[in-house]
């Protein structure tokens, strides 16, 4: 008897999140923001410091630039973005609930993306949350039964985008 696969725990990519930290320097911020909007295509925000403890900075100040991409997008900028690390990713970049991060330290490392030297070399931190349909509870949690395990993370990422878990 063949089965048929329940939709509700198919897994797929929620969204990836780019992440450049600038340590307060506003030029710095500016050459990141324009680098994360020619990646993505998509406007990048400014983060600021939350504490007066974020590294010396006071409180408010800007510290970094990111962007988040969703939906089939996300999938298109995972697939560069795997491409650009030798699509290996480290079994500890995995946590528990089927998200994971990896580092780029150039961005001239992502395919069809060309050094500029208004920019620099800036590197990057690359951050996937992978879920499935209908998964968050009123509160906002999400439900134990369809939280995406580490292996399942994995499986996924082996299957779905080729990746060798090292």
């Amino acid at each position: 008897m063949n089965q048929i696969e329940n939709p509700m725990r198919k897994i797929f990519v929620e969204k990836v999140v780019l992440n450049i930290g600038c340590a307060g320097n506003m030029e710095k911020i500016e050459k990141a923001k324009k680098l994360l909007e020619i990646i993505t295509g998509k406007k990048a925000v400014i983060t600021y410091s939350r504490k007066r403890s974020t590294f010396g900075i006071p409180k408010g100040r800007p510290i970094g630039v990111k962007v988040t991409v969703r939906k089939k997008e996300a999938e298109e900028l995972l697939r560069k973005l795997l491409a650009a690390k030798g699509n290996k990713i480290k079994a500890s970049s995995f946590d528990d609930y089927g998200n994971f991060s990896f580092g780029i330290e150039k961005y001239f490392e992502i395919p069809g993306i060309k050094y500029d030297h208004t920019i620099g070399i800036l590197g990057m931190d690359v951050c996937v949350s992978l879920r499935r349909p209908g998964c968050y509870l009123k509160d906002g949690t999400i439900s134990k039964k369809q939280r995406v395990k580490k292996e399942e993370a994995i499986e996924f990422m082996k299957k779905n985008f080729g990746v060798e878990i090292i």
